[in-house]
Order: structure tokens, then sequence, then C-alpha cells
């Protein structure tokens, strides 16, 4: 039996039906760029996680670039992120000519270490005038800790830019009751790339913010700073979302609930039936109900290359997330950070691999998964 890392198949089998008739509207209306279903579809999403506005916009790397363009990070700012995260975090920092720091994960969730942050900014008060944004990421489904990371960049006065592209439909239970991720920092981030648990037919973002002035700076920045058109007090770029891909995932979000809802079930087989020892398994930072799993992700102590090839070589797909941490890539050498600086994060890119998890993921490929990892680490002494 093959095991798939992730099955878009059979979710599109699921929903054809629905798909194929919302892009069938889109083709015979011929409104490909920003048509009704753009404007739909930012009402939804808006509406789904509880902020005011979102504007749809062509990925999630896009949107990560269009959210500090419109805090007006540039040159020689600095921006405070996570180092372990996908690249786009950090290059849409570095595109706008910002720099970015690095700060270490919490060694449990992989997500930014609020108390990295404090140090940061105490050791660094001179620093702290320049920098521009702090953008935490919640990783493979699940918030950062954004309580303590909003308490400290109030006290700063420093915006908070939530990368939340793996994370829709994930929530945080925040002193203040329950918050969407992404709806918690001045604007919020998500990627609909295809395998994400909302993903299009191909690239696709949403930005999404309280700020009413920031929402029509975001409106023209989208559209190469035009307003009205042709006229250019700014300058943004093609950051549209394309109308056939607004269509395919207002019918996507009708399911979302469901399919991440199956997804923790799925996460609470496996967290109930891998027993090895030498595995660690994700880390619940809240509830299993807050939690999106993008992915599951286990921490292994040794071997964790051998244990890919393996599992390669049983057809069972994985994929590591990430090999590198975002401070020791090659590009970003003139930083000057070197091996050992922020410990967890390297600790993470050593040690961590992705299995399979999606909704139609089924108990017996489950169980084939969980003996692979038996067989390769043995199972567990009691």
């Amino acid at each position: 039996m093959k095991v798939p890392f992730l099955d878009l198949k059979s979710q599109f089998e699921s929903i054809q039906t629905d798909v194929r008739s919302a892009m069938e509207e889109v083709l015979e209306s011929t409104q490909f760029i920003l048509g009704p279903q753009v404007r739909n579809l930012e009402k939804q999403i808006a509406h789904h996680v509880g902020c005011r506005y979102a504007v749809g916009v062509s990925s999630g790397t896009d949107a990560l670039l269009i959210a500090l363009m419109a805090l007006g990070v540039g040159r020689d700012d600095v921006v405070l992120t996570t180092s372990y995260s996908f690249f786009a975090t950090a290059g849409a920092i570095v595109r706008l000519g910002a720099r970015p720091v690095f700060l270490d994960i919490d060694p449990r969730s992989c997500n930014i270490d609020s108390k990295s942050l404090l140090q940061y900014l105490n050791d660094s008060a001179k620093k702290a005038q320049k920098i521009k944004a702090i953008v935490p990421v919640h990783l493979y489904g699940q918030c950062a800790d954004m309580d303590p990371i909003l308490e400290i960049a109030n006290h700063h006065g420093i915006p908070v830019v939530e990368d939340a592209a793996q994370a829709f439909g994930a929530s945080y239970p925040s002193s203040k009751g329950q918050r969407a991720a992404g709806c918690m920092g001045l604007i919020g981030c998500y990627s609909f790339f295809p395998g994400k648990n909302l993903g299009g037919f191909g690239d696709g973002g949403m930005v999404v913010t309280d700020d009413k002035a920031l929402h029509e700076r975001l409106l023209t920045l989208r559209v190469h700073g035009a307003k009205p058109k042709y006229h250019h007090a700014l300058i943004g770029g093609n950051f549209r979302l394309d109308t056939i891909q607004a269509a395919v995932l207002q019918v996507k979000l009708k399911y979302l609930k469901q399919w991440n809802s199956a997804r923790q079930d799925t996460a609470k087989y496996y967290d109930e039936y891998i027993l090895t020892e030498e595995i660690t398994k994700p880390h619940i930072a809240y509830r299993r109900e807050n939690h999106s799993y993008n992915y599951y992700v286990l921490s292994v102590r040794n071997r964790r290359d051998e244990l890919k090839t393996s599992l390669d070589e049983c057809n069972i797909g994985n994929a590591i997330y990430y090999p590198l941490p975002l401070h020791l890539q090659e590009c970003f050498r003139d930083l000057g950070y070197h091996q050992g600086d922020l410990p967890h994060s390297e600790y993470a890119a050593n040690h961590t691999i992705a299995i399979p998890l999606y909704p139609t993921l089924t108990p017996e490929m489950q169980d084939l998964v969980i003996d692979k990892l038996s067989q390769f680490y043995g199972p567990s002494v009691d």
C-alpha cells in the first residue's frame, strides 16, 4: 500500500461537481481578474475569521510582502521574526530592503519564543527604535503564544503581522476570548497554496485587518498603487487574486470545518498509537480543537535522515519542514549568524519529520505508517 504525503485527488473527487460549476461560472463571465467571486470570498473570509476587512492577493508570499509595504517597511528597517519557517517569511522582509532579526523558537511548539523576543528588545533599546514590525509564524497549524507577544509589541509600539500561512482555521485561547489565527495582530496573512487546509488550484493568499485606513492602503497597493486607475500615489505591485481561484476557494470554504475536524481526529489517532520512545509527538500547546494540523510533525532523537530514507523506500510520504533554519541560509550570511546562535531552531531542523495527515487518510494507512515507525525504532519498553 502506498501512503501519499498529501492526496488532493481524493479531496477533489468529493467536491468536483460544485467546483466545476463554480469554475464554469467564471469562464462564462470572462471576469478573470478581481471578478465578483473575489469580493464575495473576501467578505466570507473576513466573516469566517472575525476581522472587519479582507483583501485577496496572489499568494501567501505576496500577502506578507504587501502587509509589510502597507506598514511602510523599507531600507534599513528591522523586522523581528522566527528563524524556523518557510523562506517567504524572511524573503518578504529582505525584498523591501529591511533586515530580518531572527529569534529562537519554543522547543516544544516550534513557534517563536516570546522570551527570546523580550530579551532582544530589552537588550537592544537603541535598535528597537528602528524596528518596524514583529512577524510571528503560526507553524504547522498551531498559533504562537500571542498574548505575551502582543503585550511586548504594544509596550514597544511595534505592529504585529501574523504569518498564518499554515494556520487558516486555527484559533488561540486569548485572555480576551477565542481568536482566529491572523486576527490578533494589526495584519494577518494567509496562504491558499494547494497543500494548505484551505487550498486553491494554484497560488493565492489573503490579508486581513480591522484597520480601515490599512484596508484602503492594501487595496491600492494590490493594483500597482493606483487610485484611481492609472494615477499612482503609491508604488505597489500586481498582487491580485485570480477570480477562478476565489471561486474554487468559496466552494472549499464550506467544507473547511469538516476537513479540519477530520485532521484533528487523524492527529488524535497518531497521538494514541505512536508509542515509540525515540519519537516525540507534536506538542498541543492549548487544546486539540485550536490546532488546524496543516502538518503532523514528529521530533526524533536520532537517525532522522535514515528514517526518511526508510519511509521513502516503503512508499510512505514524508517531508522535512525545514532542513536548514533561516539564520543559516547562504543568502543571509551577511547578517552575521553562526551555527549555535539559535540552538532550538537548529535542533528542530535536524530532528523533525512530517508524516501524512489529511482528511481522507484512512486508519489502515495510518496503521501502516505507525507500524513502519515502530519497526524502524522499535516499540516502547514498559
